[in-house]
């Protein structure tokens, strides 16, 4: 005898099967519908923000904001109902950025003007590895993520090492320079340095005396210096890691993706695929 929820969990599947996978033609179909509605919705987004554009079209170009901001409202409730643990796949990175990609529009009832947030949604086109199979690319990003992880703590010390080494400089410059000269106070002298330590030089504050000059000819040379460092870390990082091949399967518990081509449970939760 079936079971009463056998209808509605074949349902759910199929759902889930449209929805998470790109080696259907049907989740193909749809991963093409929704990588097209994301480009069209940023293009109105971007178009609004041009004067003479939204004056002519504004009423248009909002309706299609609204008209895509439901039409992604259902999605994400579909992929929160075809999952079987939702809240997991909403913490997730996907499960974050497609709620973001919807915020917006409906905050824009309370305050006006952050719908231009919704450009955001442009984070959704990652999925487009999945939509043309480019599976070999899931697993170079994998490589990447890897190594960035990897690599997370070396930069978070060499972070704190720059972030010592500008209050020290700031607070030097505060000594040196006078507040006629843009140097205030210490927090501002501090951001001075992080602006000549990156090399970046806005060009807003500047030292005036010879010692003042000299102490910032001092950090402009460190910052070329040190600037590489971070990129080191993670191409080391990136060298010791291993390239696998992963295919474009979703769990359905999870939702999570990046698994071999040959596996048969969730690497993440042990689902079966």
């Amino acid at each position: 005898m079936a079971s009463p929820d056998e209808g509605p969990e074949r349902l759910r599947d199929r759902w889930h099967e449209i929805i998470f996978e790109a080696d259907t033609p049907a989740g193909k179909l749809f991963d093409v519908a929704l990588f097209l509605c994301i480009v069209l919705s940023v293009a109105a987004v971007m178009l609004e923000s041009v004067g003479p554009i939204a004056d002519r079209y504004g009423p248009p170009l909002r309706a299609a904001e609204w008209g895509f901001t439901v039409l992604f409202t259902i999605e994400y409730a579909l992929r929160l109902y075809t999952v079987r643990q939702p809240m997991r796949y909403a913490t997730s990175f996907y499960g974050v950025v497609d709620l973001l990609a919807i915020l917006p529009t409906y905050l824009s009832l309370l305050v006006p003007g952050s719908h231009s947030l919704l450009v955001i949604r442009i984070l959704r086109l990652l999925r487009v590895f999945r939509v043309f199979k480019m599976a070999r690319y899931l697993g170079e990003a994998n490589v990447l993520l890897g190594a960035l992880r990897s690599s997370s703590r070396k930069v978070m010390v060499f972070l704190g090492t720059v972030l010592t080494l500008v209050v020290v400089m700031g607070s030097v410059m505060y000594l040196i320079e006078s507040g006629d000269s843009g140097f205030e106070s210490i927090p501002a002298s501090i951001y001075w340095a992080v602006v000549t330590l990156t090399t970046v030089g806005y060009g807003d504050i500047t030292p005036e005396t010879p010692l003042g000059k000299f102490v910032a000819s001092a950090i402009m040379i460190t910052g070329y210096c040190i600037i590489a460092v971070p990129t080191g870390i993670v191409s080391a990082e990136i060298t010791r890691a291993t390239f696998r091949p992963v295919s474009t399967q979703a769990c359905k518990k999870c939702s999570r993706e990046g698994h071999d081509v040959d596996a048969t449970h969730c690497k993440y939760c042990g689902e079966k695929l």
